[in-house]
């Protein structure tokens, strides 16, 4: 310590004028920059330069690239604080890039500055409205000059789409067109508007007159690119975005987009890179950062996916996908309250959101909450199609309470092989309650299909039906009617029925749960071919779509094309890991018909590890085995495999064989019968001749 001292002292002492001369140097230098910089920095431009920039910037403005306009503007208000027309284009280029607070100030200033007051209240408004100053902005916007009365009647229908005053704003949108037929900002907020309504047809045809009419409007290549997305797929939507961007590299709306839709279109790299310059054309976005920190979850890097999260503070916490991943984080790290808290408000905002639920009830389990668990999951349950986890759930959850019954009857349908056909969720209200409310609101789709799951309920399918058809002729746009009306049909066991609305459905909404209702219509009304053109379709989208892949897979398997089923399976658990039992049962199935056994017997051990009670895994893990050489380990499982579902066909043929290899052709010939009995069973010529040999 006493050495220290005497070592700070001796420096000290050492300073002299040497230092003096050092500072006073370094002084000198920084003056000399700082001279030069407010000397040649944009806020120092002449009158004349500022004008000049101003009308650069307008003409910016004008070619759609707003980050410029508002770059050069903001330059010509530093050099020019009195030029109330620079004020007013960085005003307009604010409000091009929804910065609603900075273009309230900037067109104030503008009046302060000299400019006409009374032409600019559909520019405040539309700030308002940014804002999200809902009250006061349409009133303001019916201020407009007679000459942007078309731009006030748009900034209108906006402020009243944001108050859900739907039918305000289809007015106020319908005046806007028959005054001004050819306008693209027009059918840019039209379809803008019918996409937020759940109008997709009507989204798509407005959407490609906008810019038809203005192919270089970033807005509408934007909103094309989003109508895009959900019509066709994630990778028909990239080009559209891109569009936009060649048009105003740094917006950064369109940057968040074109993110997002890489990013789940499985191009990390790029969805990174977009979210970078996303933050140097806004830094410290909250979108961005989300995004970042969605991509790092799904990386698995939790930590770091929860330090960008932080990053972004609280502007986006009210968003459904934020409140997801911020409750999936909580539970990955042990903070069950927190997630229990964030999950149970994104359920009441969304009561379908499965994902949601699930997570919900993990964390309600883990807290020793198990009746609230299984609550949480009873309406998931109680769907025929109800996936294994889910069902594994409730089963846990039971065991907790004690009711090893019900446990065991959900372990059971955990554990089978299939599931079964997808229906809606039931009701909560009685059909008389939600038939007053459906004749209150007619033509109302939330407010009918409530009414069409009671009737299901109580069994009036017929009156469903008719429901169904009437909902879905009235709302030919809307994809969820289309759908309703099909569900409808595959409850009454009409598949060949049901794909028309399906296929209506995918032509406005192209996503994972209408691919899979059009698939299963297709396959089960005899139309494979087609079915495998829609999956296709779908995966060349969507290429990293989890239930997509594992449908591909499921069929390569069944058409014994294992080598593009193992490159398929292979994919899923790149990106999923390796804990799922029914993904390495059917790598252990896809390898053994690959003539792989070694590394088939290892998937089929690792999935009966993870599942010992289900008979897909025990079948994957005996065949494997037996092909492998080892038939009496293969028999004990086969065995149990038929024991735990009798009624497959396949389980039975591929035990029928192991006791024809073993000699027991009494047995042999019993369970090749039984295979025979299904009418689908597709090795018939081969079991055919053993239940005869």
């Amino acid at each position: 310590m006493t050495s220290s001292r005497k070592r700070s002292r001796s420096k000290s002492s050492g300073f002299g004028l040497r230092g003096l001369l050092v500072i006073g140097g370094a002084l000198a230098v920084l003056c000399i920059v700082l001279i030069g910089w407010f000397t040649m920095a944009p806020g120092k431009m002449s009158k004349a330069d500022a004008a000049e920039a101003t009308t650069r910037a307008d003409a910016l403005l004008k070619a759609d690239n707003a980050t410029g306009a508002r770059d050069l503007a903001a330059e010509a208000v530093r050099g020019d604080p009195d030029n109330e027309d620079a004020h007013i284009v960085l005003a307009r280029a604010l409000l091009a890039l929804h910065e609603g607070v900075a273009a309230e100030g900037e067109i104030q200033r503008a009046v302060d500055a000299g400019y006409d007051p009374k032409a600019v209240p559909q520019w405040r408004a539309e700030a308002w409205a940014l804002q999200g100053k809902t009250d006061k902005a349409p009133a303001e916007a019916d201020k407009a000059p007679a000459k942007q009365h078309v731009y006030g009647l748009r900034i209108r229908a906006r402020a009243l789409t944001a108050a859900s005053d739907f039918a305000g704003a289809q007015a106020a949108l319908d005046e806007a067109r028959h005054l001004a037929p050819d306008d693209a900002g027009v059918w840019t907020d039209t379809g803008r508007f019918r996409f937020t309504a759940g109008d997709l047809l009507g989204a798509a045809e407005a959407s490609d007159r906008a810019v038809k009419l203005a192919p270089g409007s970033v807005d509408a290549l934007i909103l094309r690119g989003e109508v895009v997305r959900s019509q066709y797929g994630l990778v028909a939507a990239l080009p559209w975005f891109e569009q936009a961007l060649k048009r105003d590299p740094a917006r950064h709306d369109a940057l968040i987009e074109y993110a997002a839709t890489l990013g789940d279109a499985g191009r990390t790299v790029d969805a990174v890179a977009a979210t970078r310059r996303a933050l140097d054309a806004r830094p410290g976005s909250p979108q961005a950062l989300y995004l970042q920190a969605v991509i790092a979850a799904r990386a698995g890097n939790f930590d770091l996916a929860r330090a960008i999260l932080d990053k972004a503070g609280g502007a986006i916490n009210d968003l459904p996908g934020v409140i997801l991943l911020g409750g999936t984080l909580d539970l990955e790290k042990g903070d069950y309250e927190q997630a229990i808290e964030k999950l149970t408000d994104l359920v009441g905002m969304q009561p379908m959101n499965i994902t949601a639920r699930k997570l919900l009830a993990v964390a309600l389990l883990r807290t020793d909450r198990a009746r609230n668990a299984i609550d949480m999951l009873r309406p998931v349950v109680a769907r025929a199609d109800a996936d294994s986890y889910a069902l594994t759930l409730v089963a846990r959850g039971f065991e907790r309470i004690g009711d090893r019954d019900q446990a065991s009857r959900y372990l059971d349908r955990a554990s089978a092989p299939g599931v079964g056909v997808s229906t809606a969720f039931s009701a909560d209200d009685s059909t008389a309650t939600l038939a007053a409310d459906a004749a209150q609101k007619p033509g109302d789709p939330d407010a009918i299909v409530p009414l069409i799951r009671a009737l299901v309920t109580g069994g009036d399918k017929g009156a469903a039906l008719a429901k169904a058809q009437d909902i879905a002729a009235k709302n030919p746009g809307a994809p969820g009617a289309q759908l309703v009306l099909g569900d409808m049909l595959m409850l009454l066991g009409r598949p060949g029925e049901a794909v028309a609305p399906y296929q209506k459905a995918a032509d406005l909404r192209f996503d994972e749960p209408t691919m899979l209702r059009l698939i299963e219509a297709l396959d089960r009304s005899g139309r494979r071919e087609d079915a495998a053109n829609a999956l296709a379709l779908f995966l060349s989208q969507n290429p990293t779509d989890i239930a997509a892949l594992r449908l591909s897979a499921h069929w390569q398997l069944a058409a014994a094309d294992y080598d593009a089923a193992i490159d398929s399976l292979e994919d899923i658990r790149t990106m999923i890991g390796d804990g799922d039992a029914a993904l390495n049962a059917e790598l252990a199935a896809a390898y053994t018909g690959a003539g792989e056994t070694g590394t088939a017997v290892d998937f089929g051990e690792a999935a009966y590890g993870l599942s010992p009670a289900n008979p897909a895994v025990a079948d994957a893990y005996g065949w494997a085995l037996f092909k492998g050489g080892d038939k009496e380990g293969a028999l004990e499982l086969l065995q149990k495999a038929v024991i735990l579902a009798p009624k497959h066909p396949g389980l039975r043929w591929h035990l029928a064989q192991v006791y024809a290899a073993l000699g027991r052709k009494a047995e042999a010939k019993v369970h090749a019968q039984a295979a025979l009995a299904d009418p689908g069973f597709p090795e018939r010529a081969e079991a055919q001749a053993l239940a005869n040999g």
